[in-house]
Parts: C-alpha cells; sequence; structure tokens
C-alpha cells in the first residue's frame, strides 16, 4: 500500500503488518486512535518513532532471528563474488568471446578467502553468523561494535579499518552510524581491500565511496542497500569491480514465511490483549508479559 493508502484507513487500523518501508510517525499516529501494534517484517525499526508509540500506547515488533541466516549467506555470496570476479567472469563467457580468445590462465585470477582479514562492523546476530562461515573459509575474524570489549578480536573503528582486507557492514542506522563510513573512513582502509553493505544504505556515504573507487583508493565494493534506495549512483553502475544487488540479502524463501508468521503472531498476540512475542518497545498501559510468558 502507498503511504496515503495506510492514512487514508488509519482510523480503523487496529495492527499494521509492515515490510519496513512505512514510516511510523506522528501523522500516522495521530489518525490511528484504534491502532495497537505495528509489525516489522524486518529486523532494523529505523522506520518506526519507538519512543512516541510508547507514548500512544502502540506496540511495536520485530522479527530478530528470520533473517540471520539469509543475510549472513548473502554477505559470503558477496565477498566471494568480489574477490573471484565472479560478475566480470559471467559477462566475459556471455558475451561470446571465449571461444576466440581460448584459455587464458592468469587473467581471471582472483584471491583467496582464506588468510584474508575480514571487519565486521556490527557484531549483532548477524554479525556474528557472518563470522561463523568466514571462519570456515579459514578468514581472520576481527570486529567493532558500539560497545568495547577485551576480546582479542575486538578492534576500535580505525583500526578495524586499517588492519581489515574485507569490510562488511551490519550495523543498525542510528543518529550515530549514518554516515559512519565516509571519507576520511574509506581512506584509512587498504587500497586492495573490498567494502561489502549489508546494512542500511545511509551507513555509507555513497558518494565519497564512488570517489574512493575512482581514485582507487579501494579495490572494490558490494551494496546490497543504498543511501537514495531504490536510486543507486549512476557512477557505481558503470565500475566492473562493483556488484550491486537489490536489497535481497534477507531474502529467501524460508526465512521470508519465518518473518510473516512471527509478525502474524505478534499481532494475534496483541490483540488477544496478551504481550507480543517479539517486541521492541514497551508501551504504557500495556501487559507486563503474555499468558505464561516470563520476562
Amino acid at each position: 500500500m502507498s503511504r496515503e493508502t495506510v492514512l487514508r484507513h488509519a482510523p480503523t487500523l487496529h495492527g499494521i503488518i509492515n515490510q519496513a518501508e512505512l514510516t511510523v510517525d506522528a501523522e500516522l499516529l495521530s489518525v490511528a486512535p484504534r491502532l495497537k501494534v505495528v509489525a516489522n517484517v524486518a529486523i532494523g525499526v529505523n522506520n518506526l518513532d519507538l519512543k512516541l508509540m510508547e507514548q500512544r500506547g502502540v506496540w511495536a515488533t520485530n522479527v530478530p532471528d528470520a533473517f540471520v541466516a539469509s543475510t549472513a549467506d548473502c554477505a559470503m555470496a558477496l565477498m566471494l563474488n568480489l574477490l573471484r570476479g565472479i560478475n566480470a567472469a559471467d559477462q566475459y563467457v556471455r558475451s561470446g568471446r571465449w571461444p576466440n580468445d581460448g584459455f587464458q590462465p592468469g587473467i581471471w585470477d582472483g584471491a583467496l578467502l582464506a588468510g584474508k582479514t575480514l571487519g565486521i562492523i556490527g557484531y549483532g546476530r548477524i554479525g556474528k553468523a557472518v563470522a561463523r562461515r568466514a571462519k570456515a573459509f579459514d578468514m581472520r575474524v576481527i570486529y567493532h561494535s558500539s560497545a568495547t570489549s577485551a576480546d582479542a578480536k575486538f578492534r576500535m573503528l580505525d583500526d578495524l579499518l586499517t588492519e581489515a582486507d574485507v569490510v562488511t557492514l551490519h550495523t543498525p542506522l542510528t543518529a550515530s552510524t549514518h554516515h559512519l563510513i565516509d571519507a576520511k573512513k574509506l581512506a584509512q582502509m587498504k587500497p586492495n581491500a573490498f567494502l561489502i553493505n549489508m546494512a542500511r544504505g545511509p551507513v555509507v556515504h555513497e558518494q565519497a565511496l564512488v570517489d574512493a573507487l575512482q581514485d582507487g583508493k579501494i579495490a572494490g565494493a558490494a551494496l546490497d542497500v543504498f543511501e537514495f534506495e531504490p536510486e543507486v549512483h549512476p557512477a557505481l553502475l558503470q565500475m566492473p569491480n562493483v556488484c550491486l544487488t537489490p536489497h535481497i540479502g534477507g531474502g529467501t524463501r524460508e526465512s521470508r514465511m519465518a518473518a510473516r508468521h512471527l509478525c502474524a503472531e505478534n499481532v494475534a498476540a496483541v490483540l488477544q490483549g496478551e504481550r507480543p512475542i517479539s517486541p521492541v518497545n514497551n508501551p504504557r498501559g500495556r501487559p507486563a508479559a503474555r499468558s505464561g510468558q516470563k520476562i
């Protein structure tokens, strides 16, 4: 539905199941007096005004686990694509040039993942799932998170950027992570390093990324999300060392089904006067726990 359609129906709505494209803000809440729950079919909740929803007595829920495995799988796929040049090789075969050129050892040689240092920014469920997969490829894993740690793998952000061969982003979009990767941060990366964004588009300053790629400050990038999504910087479309996908990271049949089932269960619980299964806020005057549920 368009936002206009949602606003037109808002006075009668008790619940919304939302793919995280709908912004739930003061405008919407002011015309939805019966609204009790908004269930995001996503991990992220940056489209929801959680504080105002709490004040209005509206539950917000997400799907914290449904997309973890599929997003981690996609991160590894993009990593392999970048380091092995899969996109360029595929286009070459399709061009029909291979029969004329013959076998050309060396031209298509990529790089092994084994022995490379993977820097994971955002070490929640998805970041840890990526780390487990990277270890199976014999990669060395370091990470950065908002909370400092004595873990030997933890790095401050600047240190991670200078050390990693591949940097992959899995952080939520907040005021502090908006343009987290800008021109200054990109300049700290190795010139032969790669950047993967599986988080949210505005975590990366897209123009700064274009400039870094054009100037050879980093070797390549893979983006599943974009700063002005679905618009993509036109320069990125012309770069052979860039892999672009249309926000498909969590999109498997299994993950979509699990996520939608959980959203339906969250809405059903709230409409029965119970606490939802996976809340991300705690509205005033709402039940403290579901029937038989411990908090």
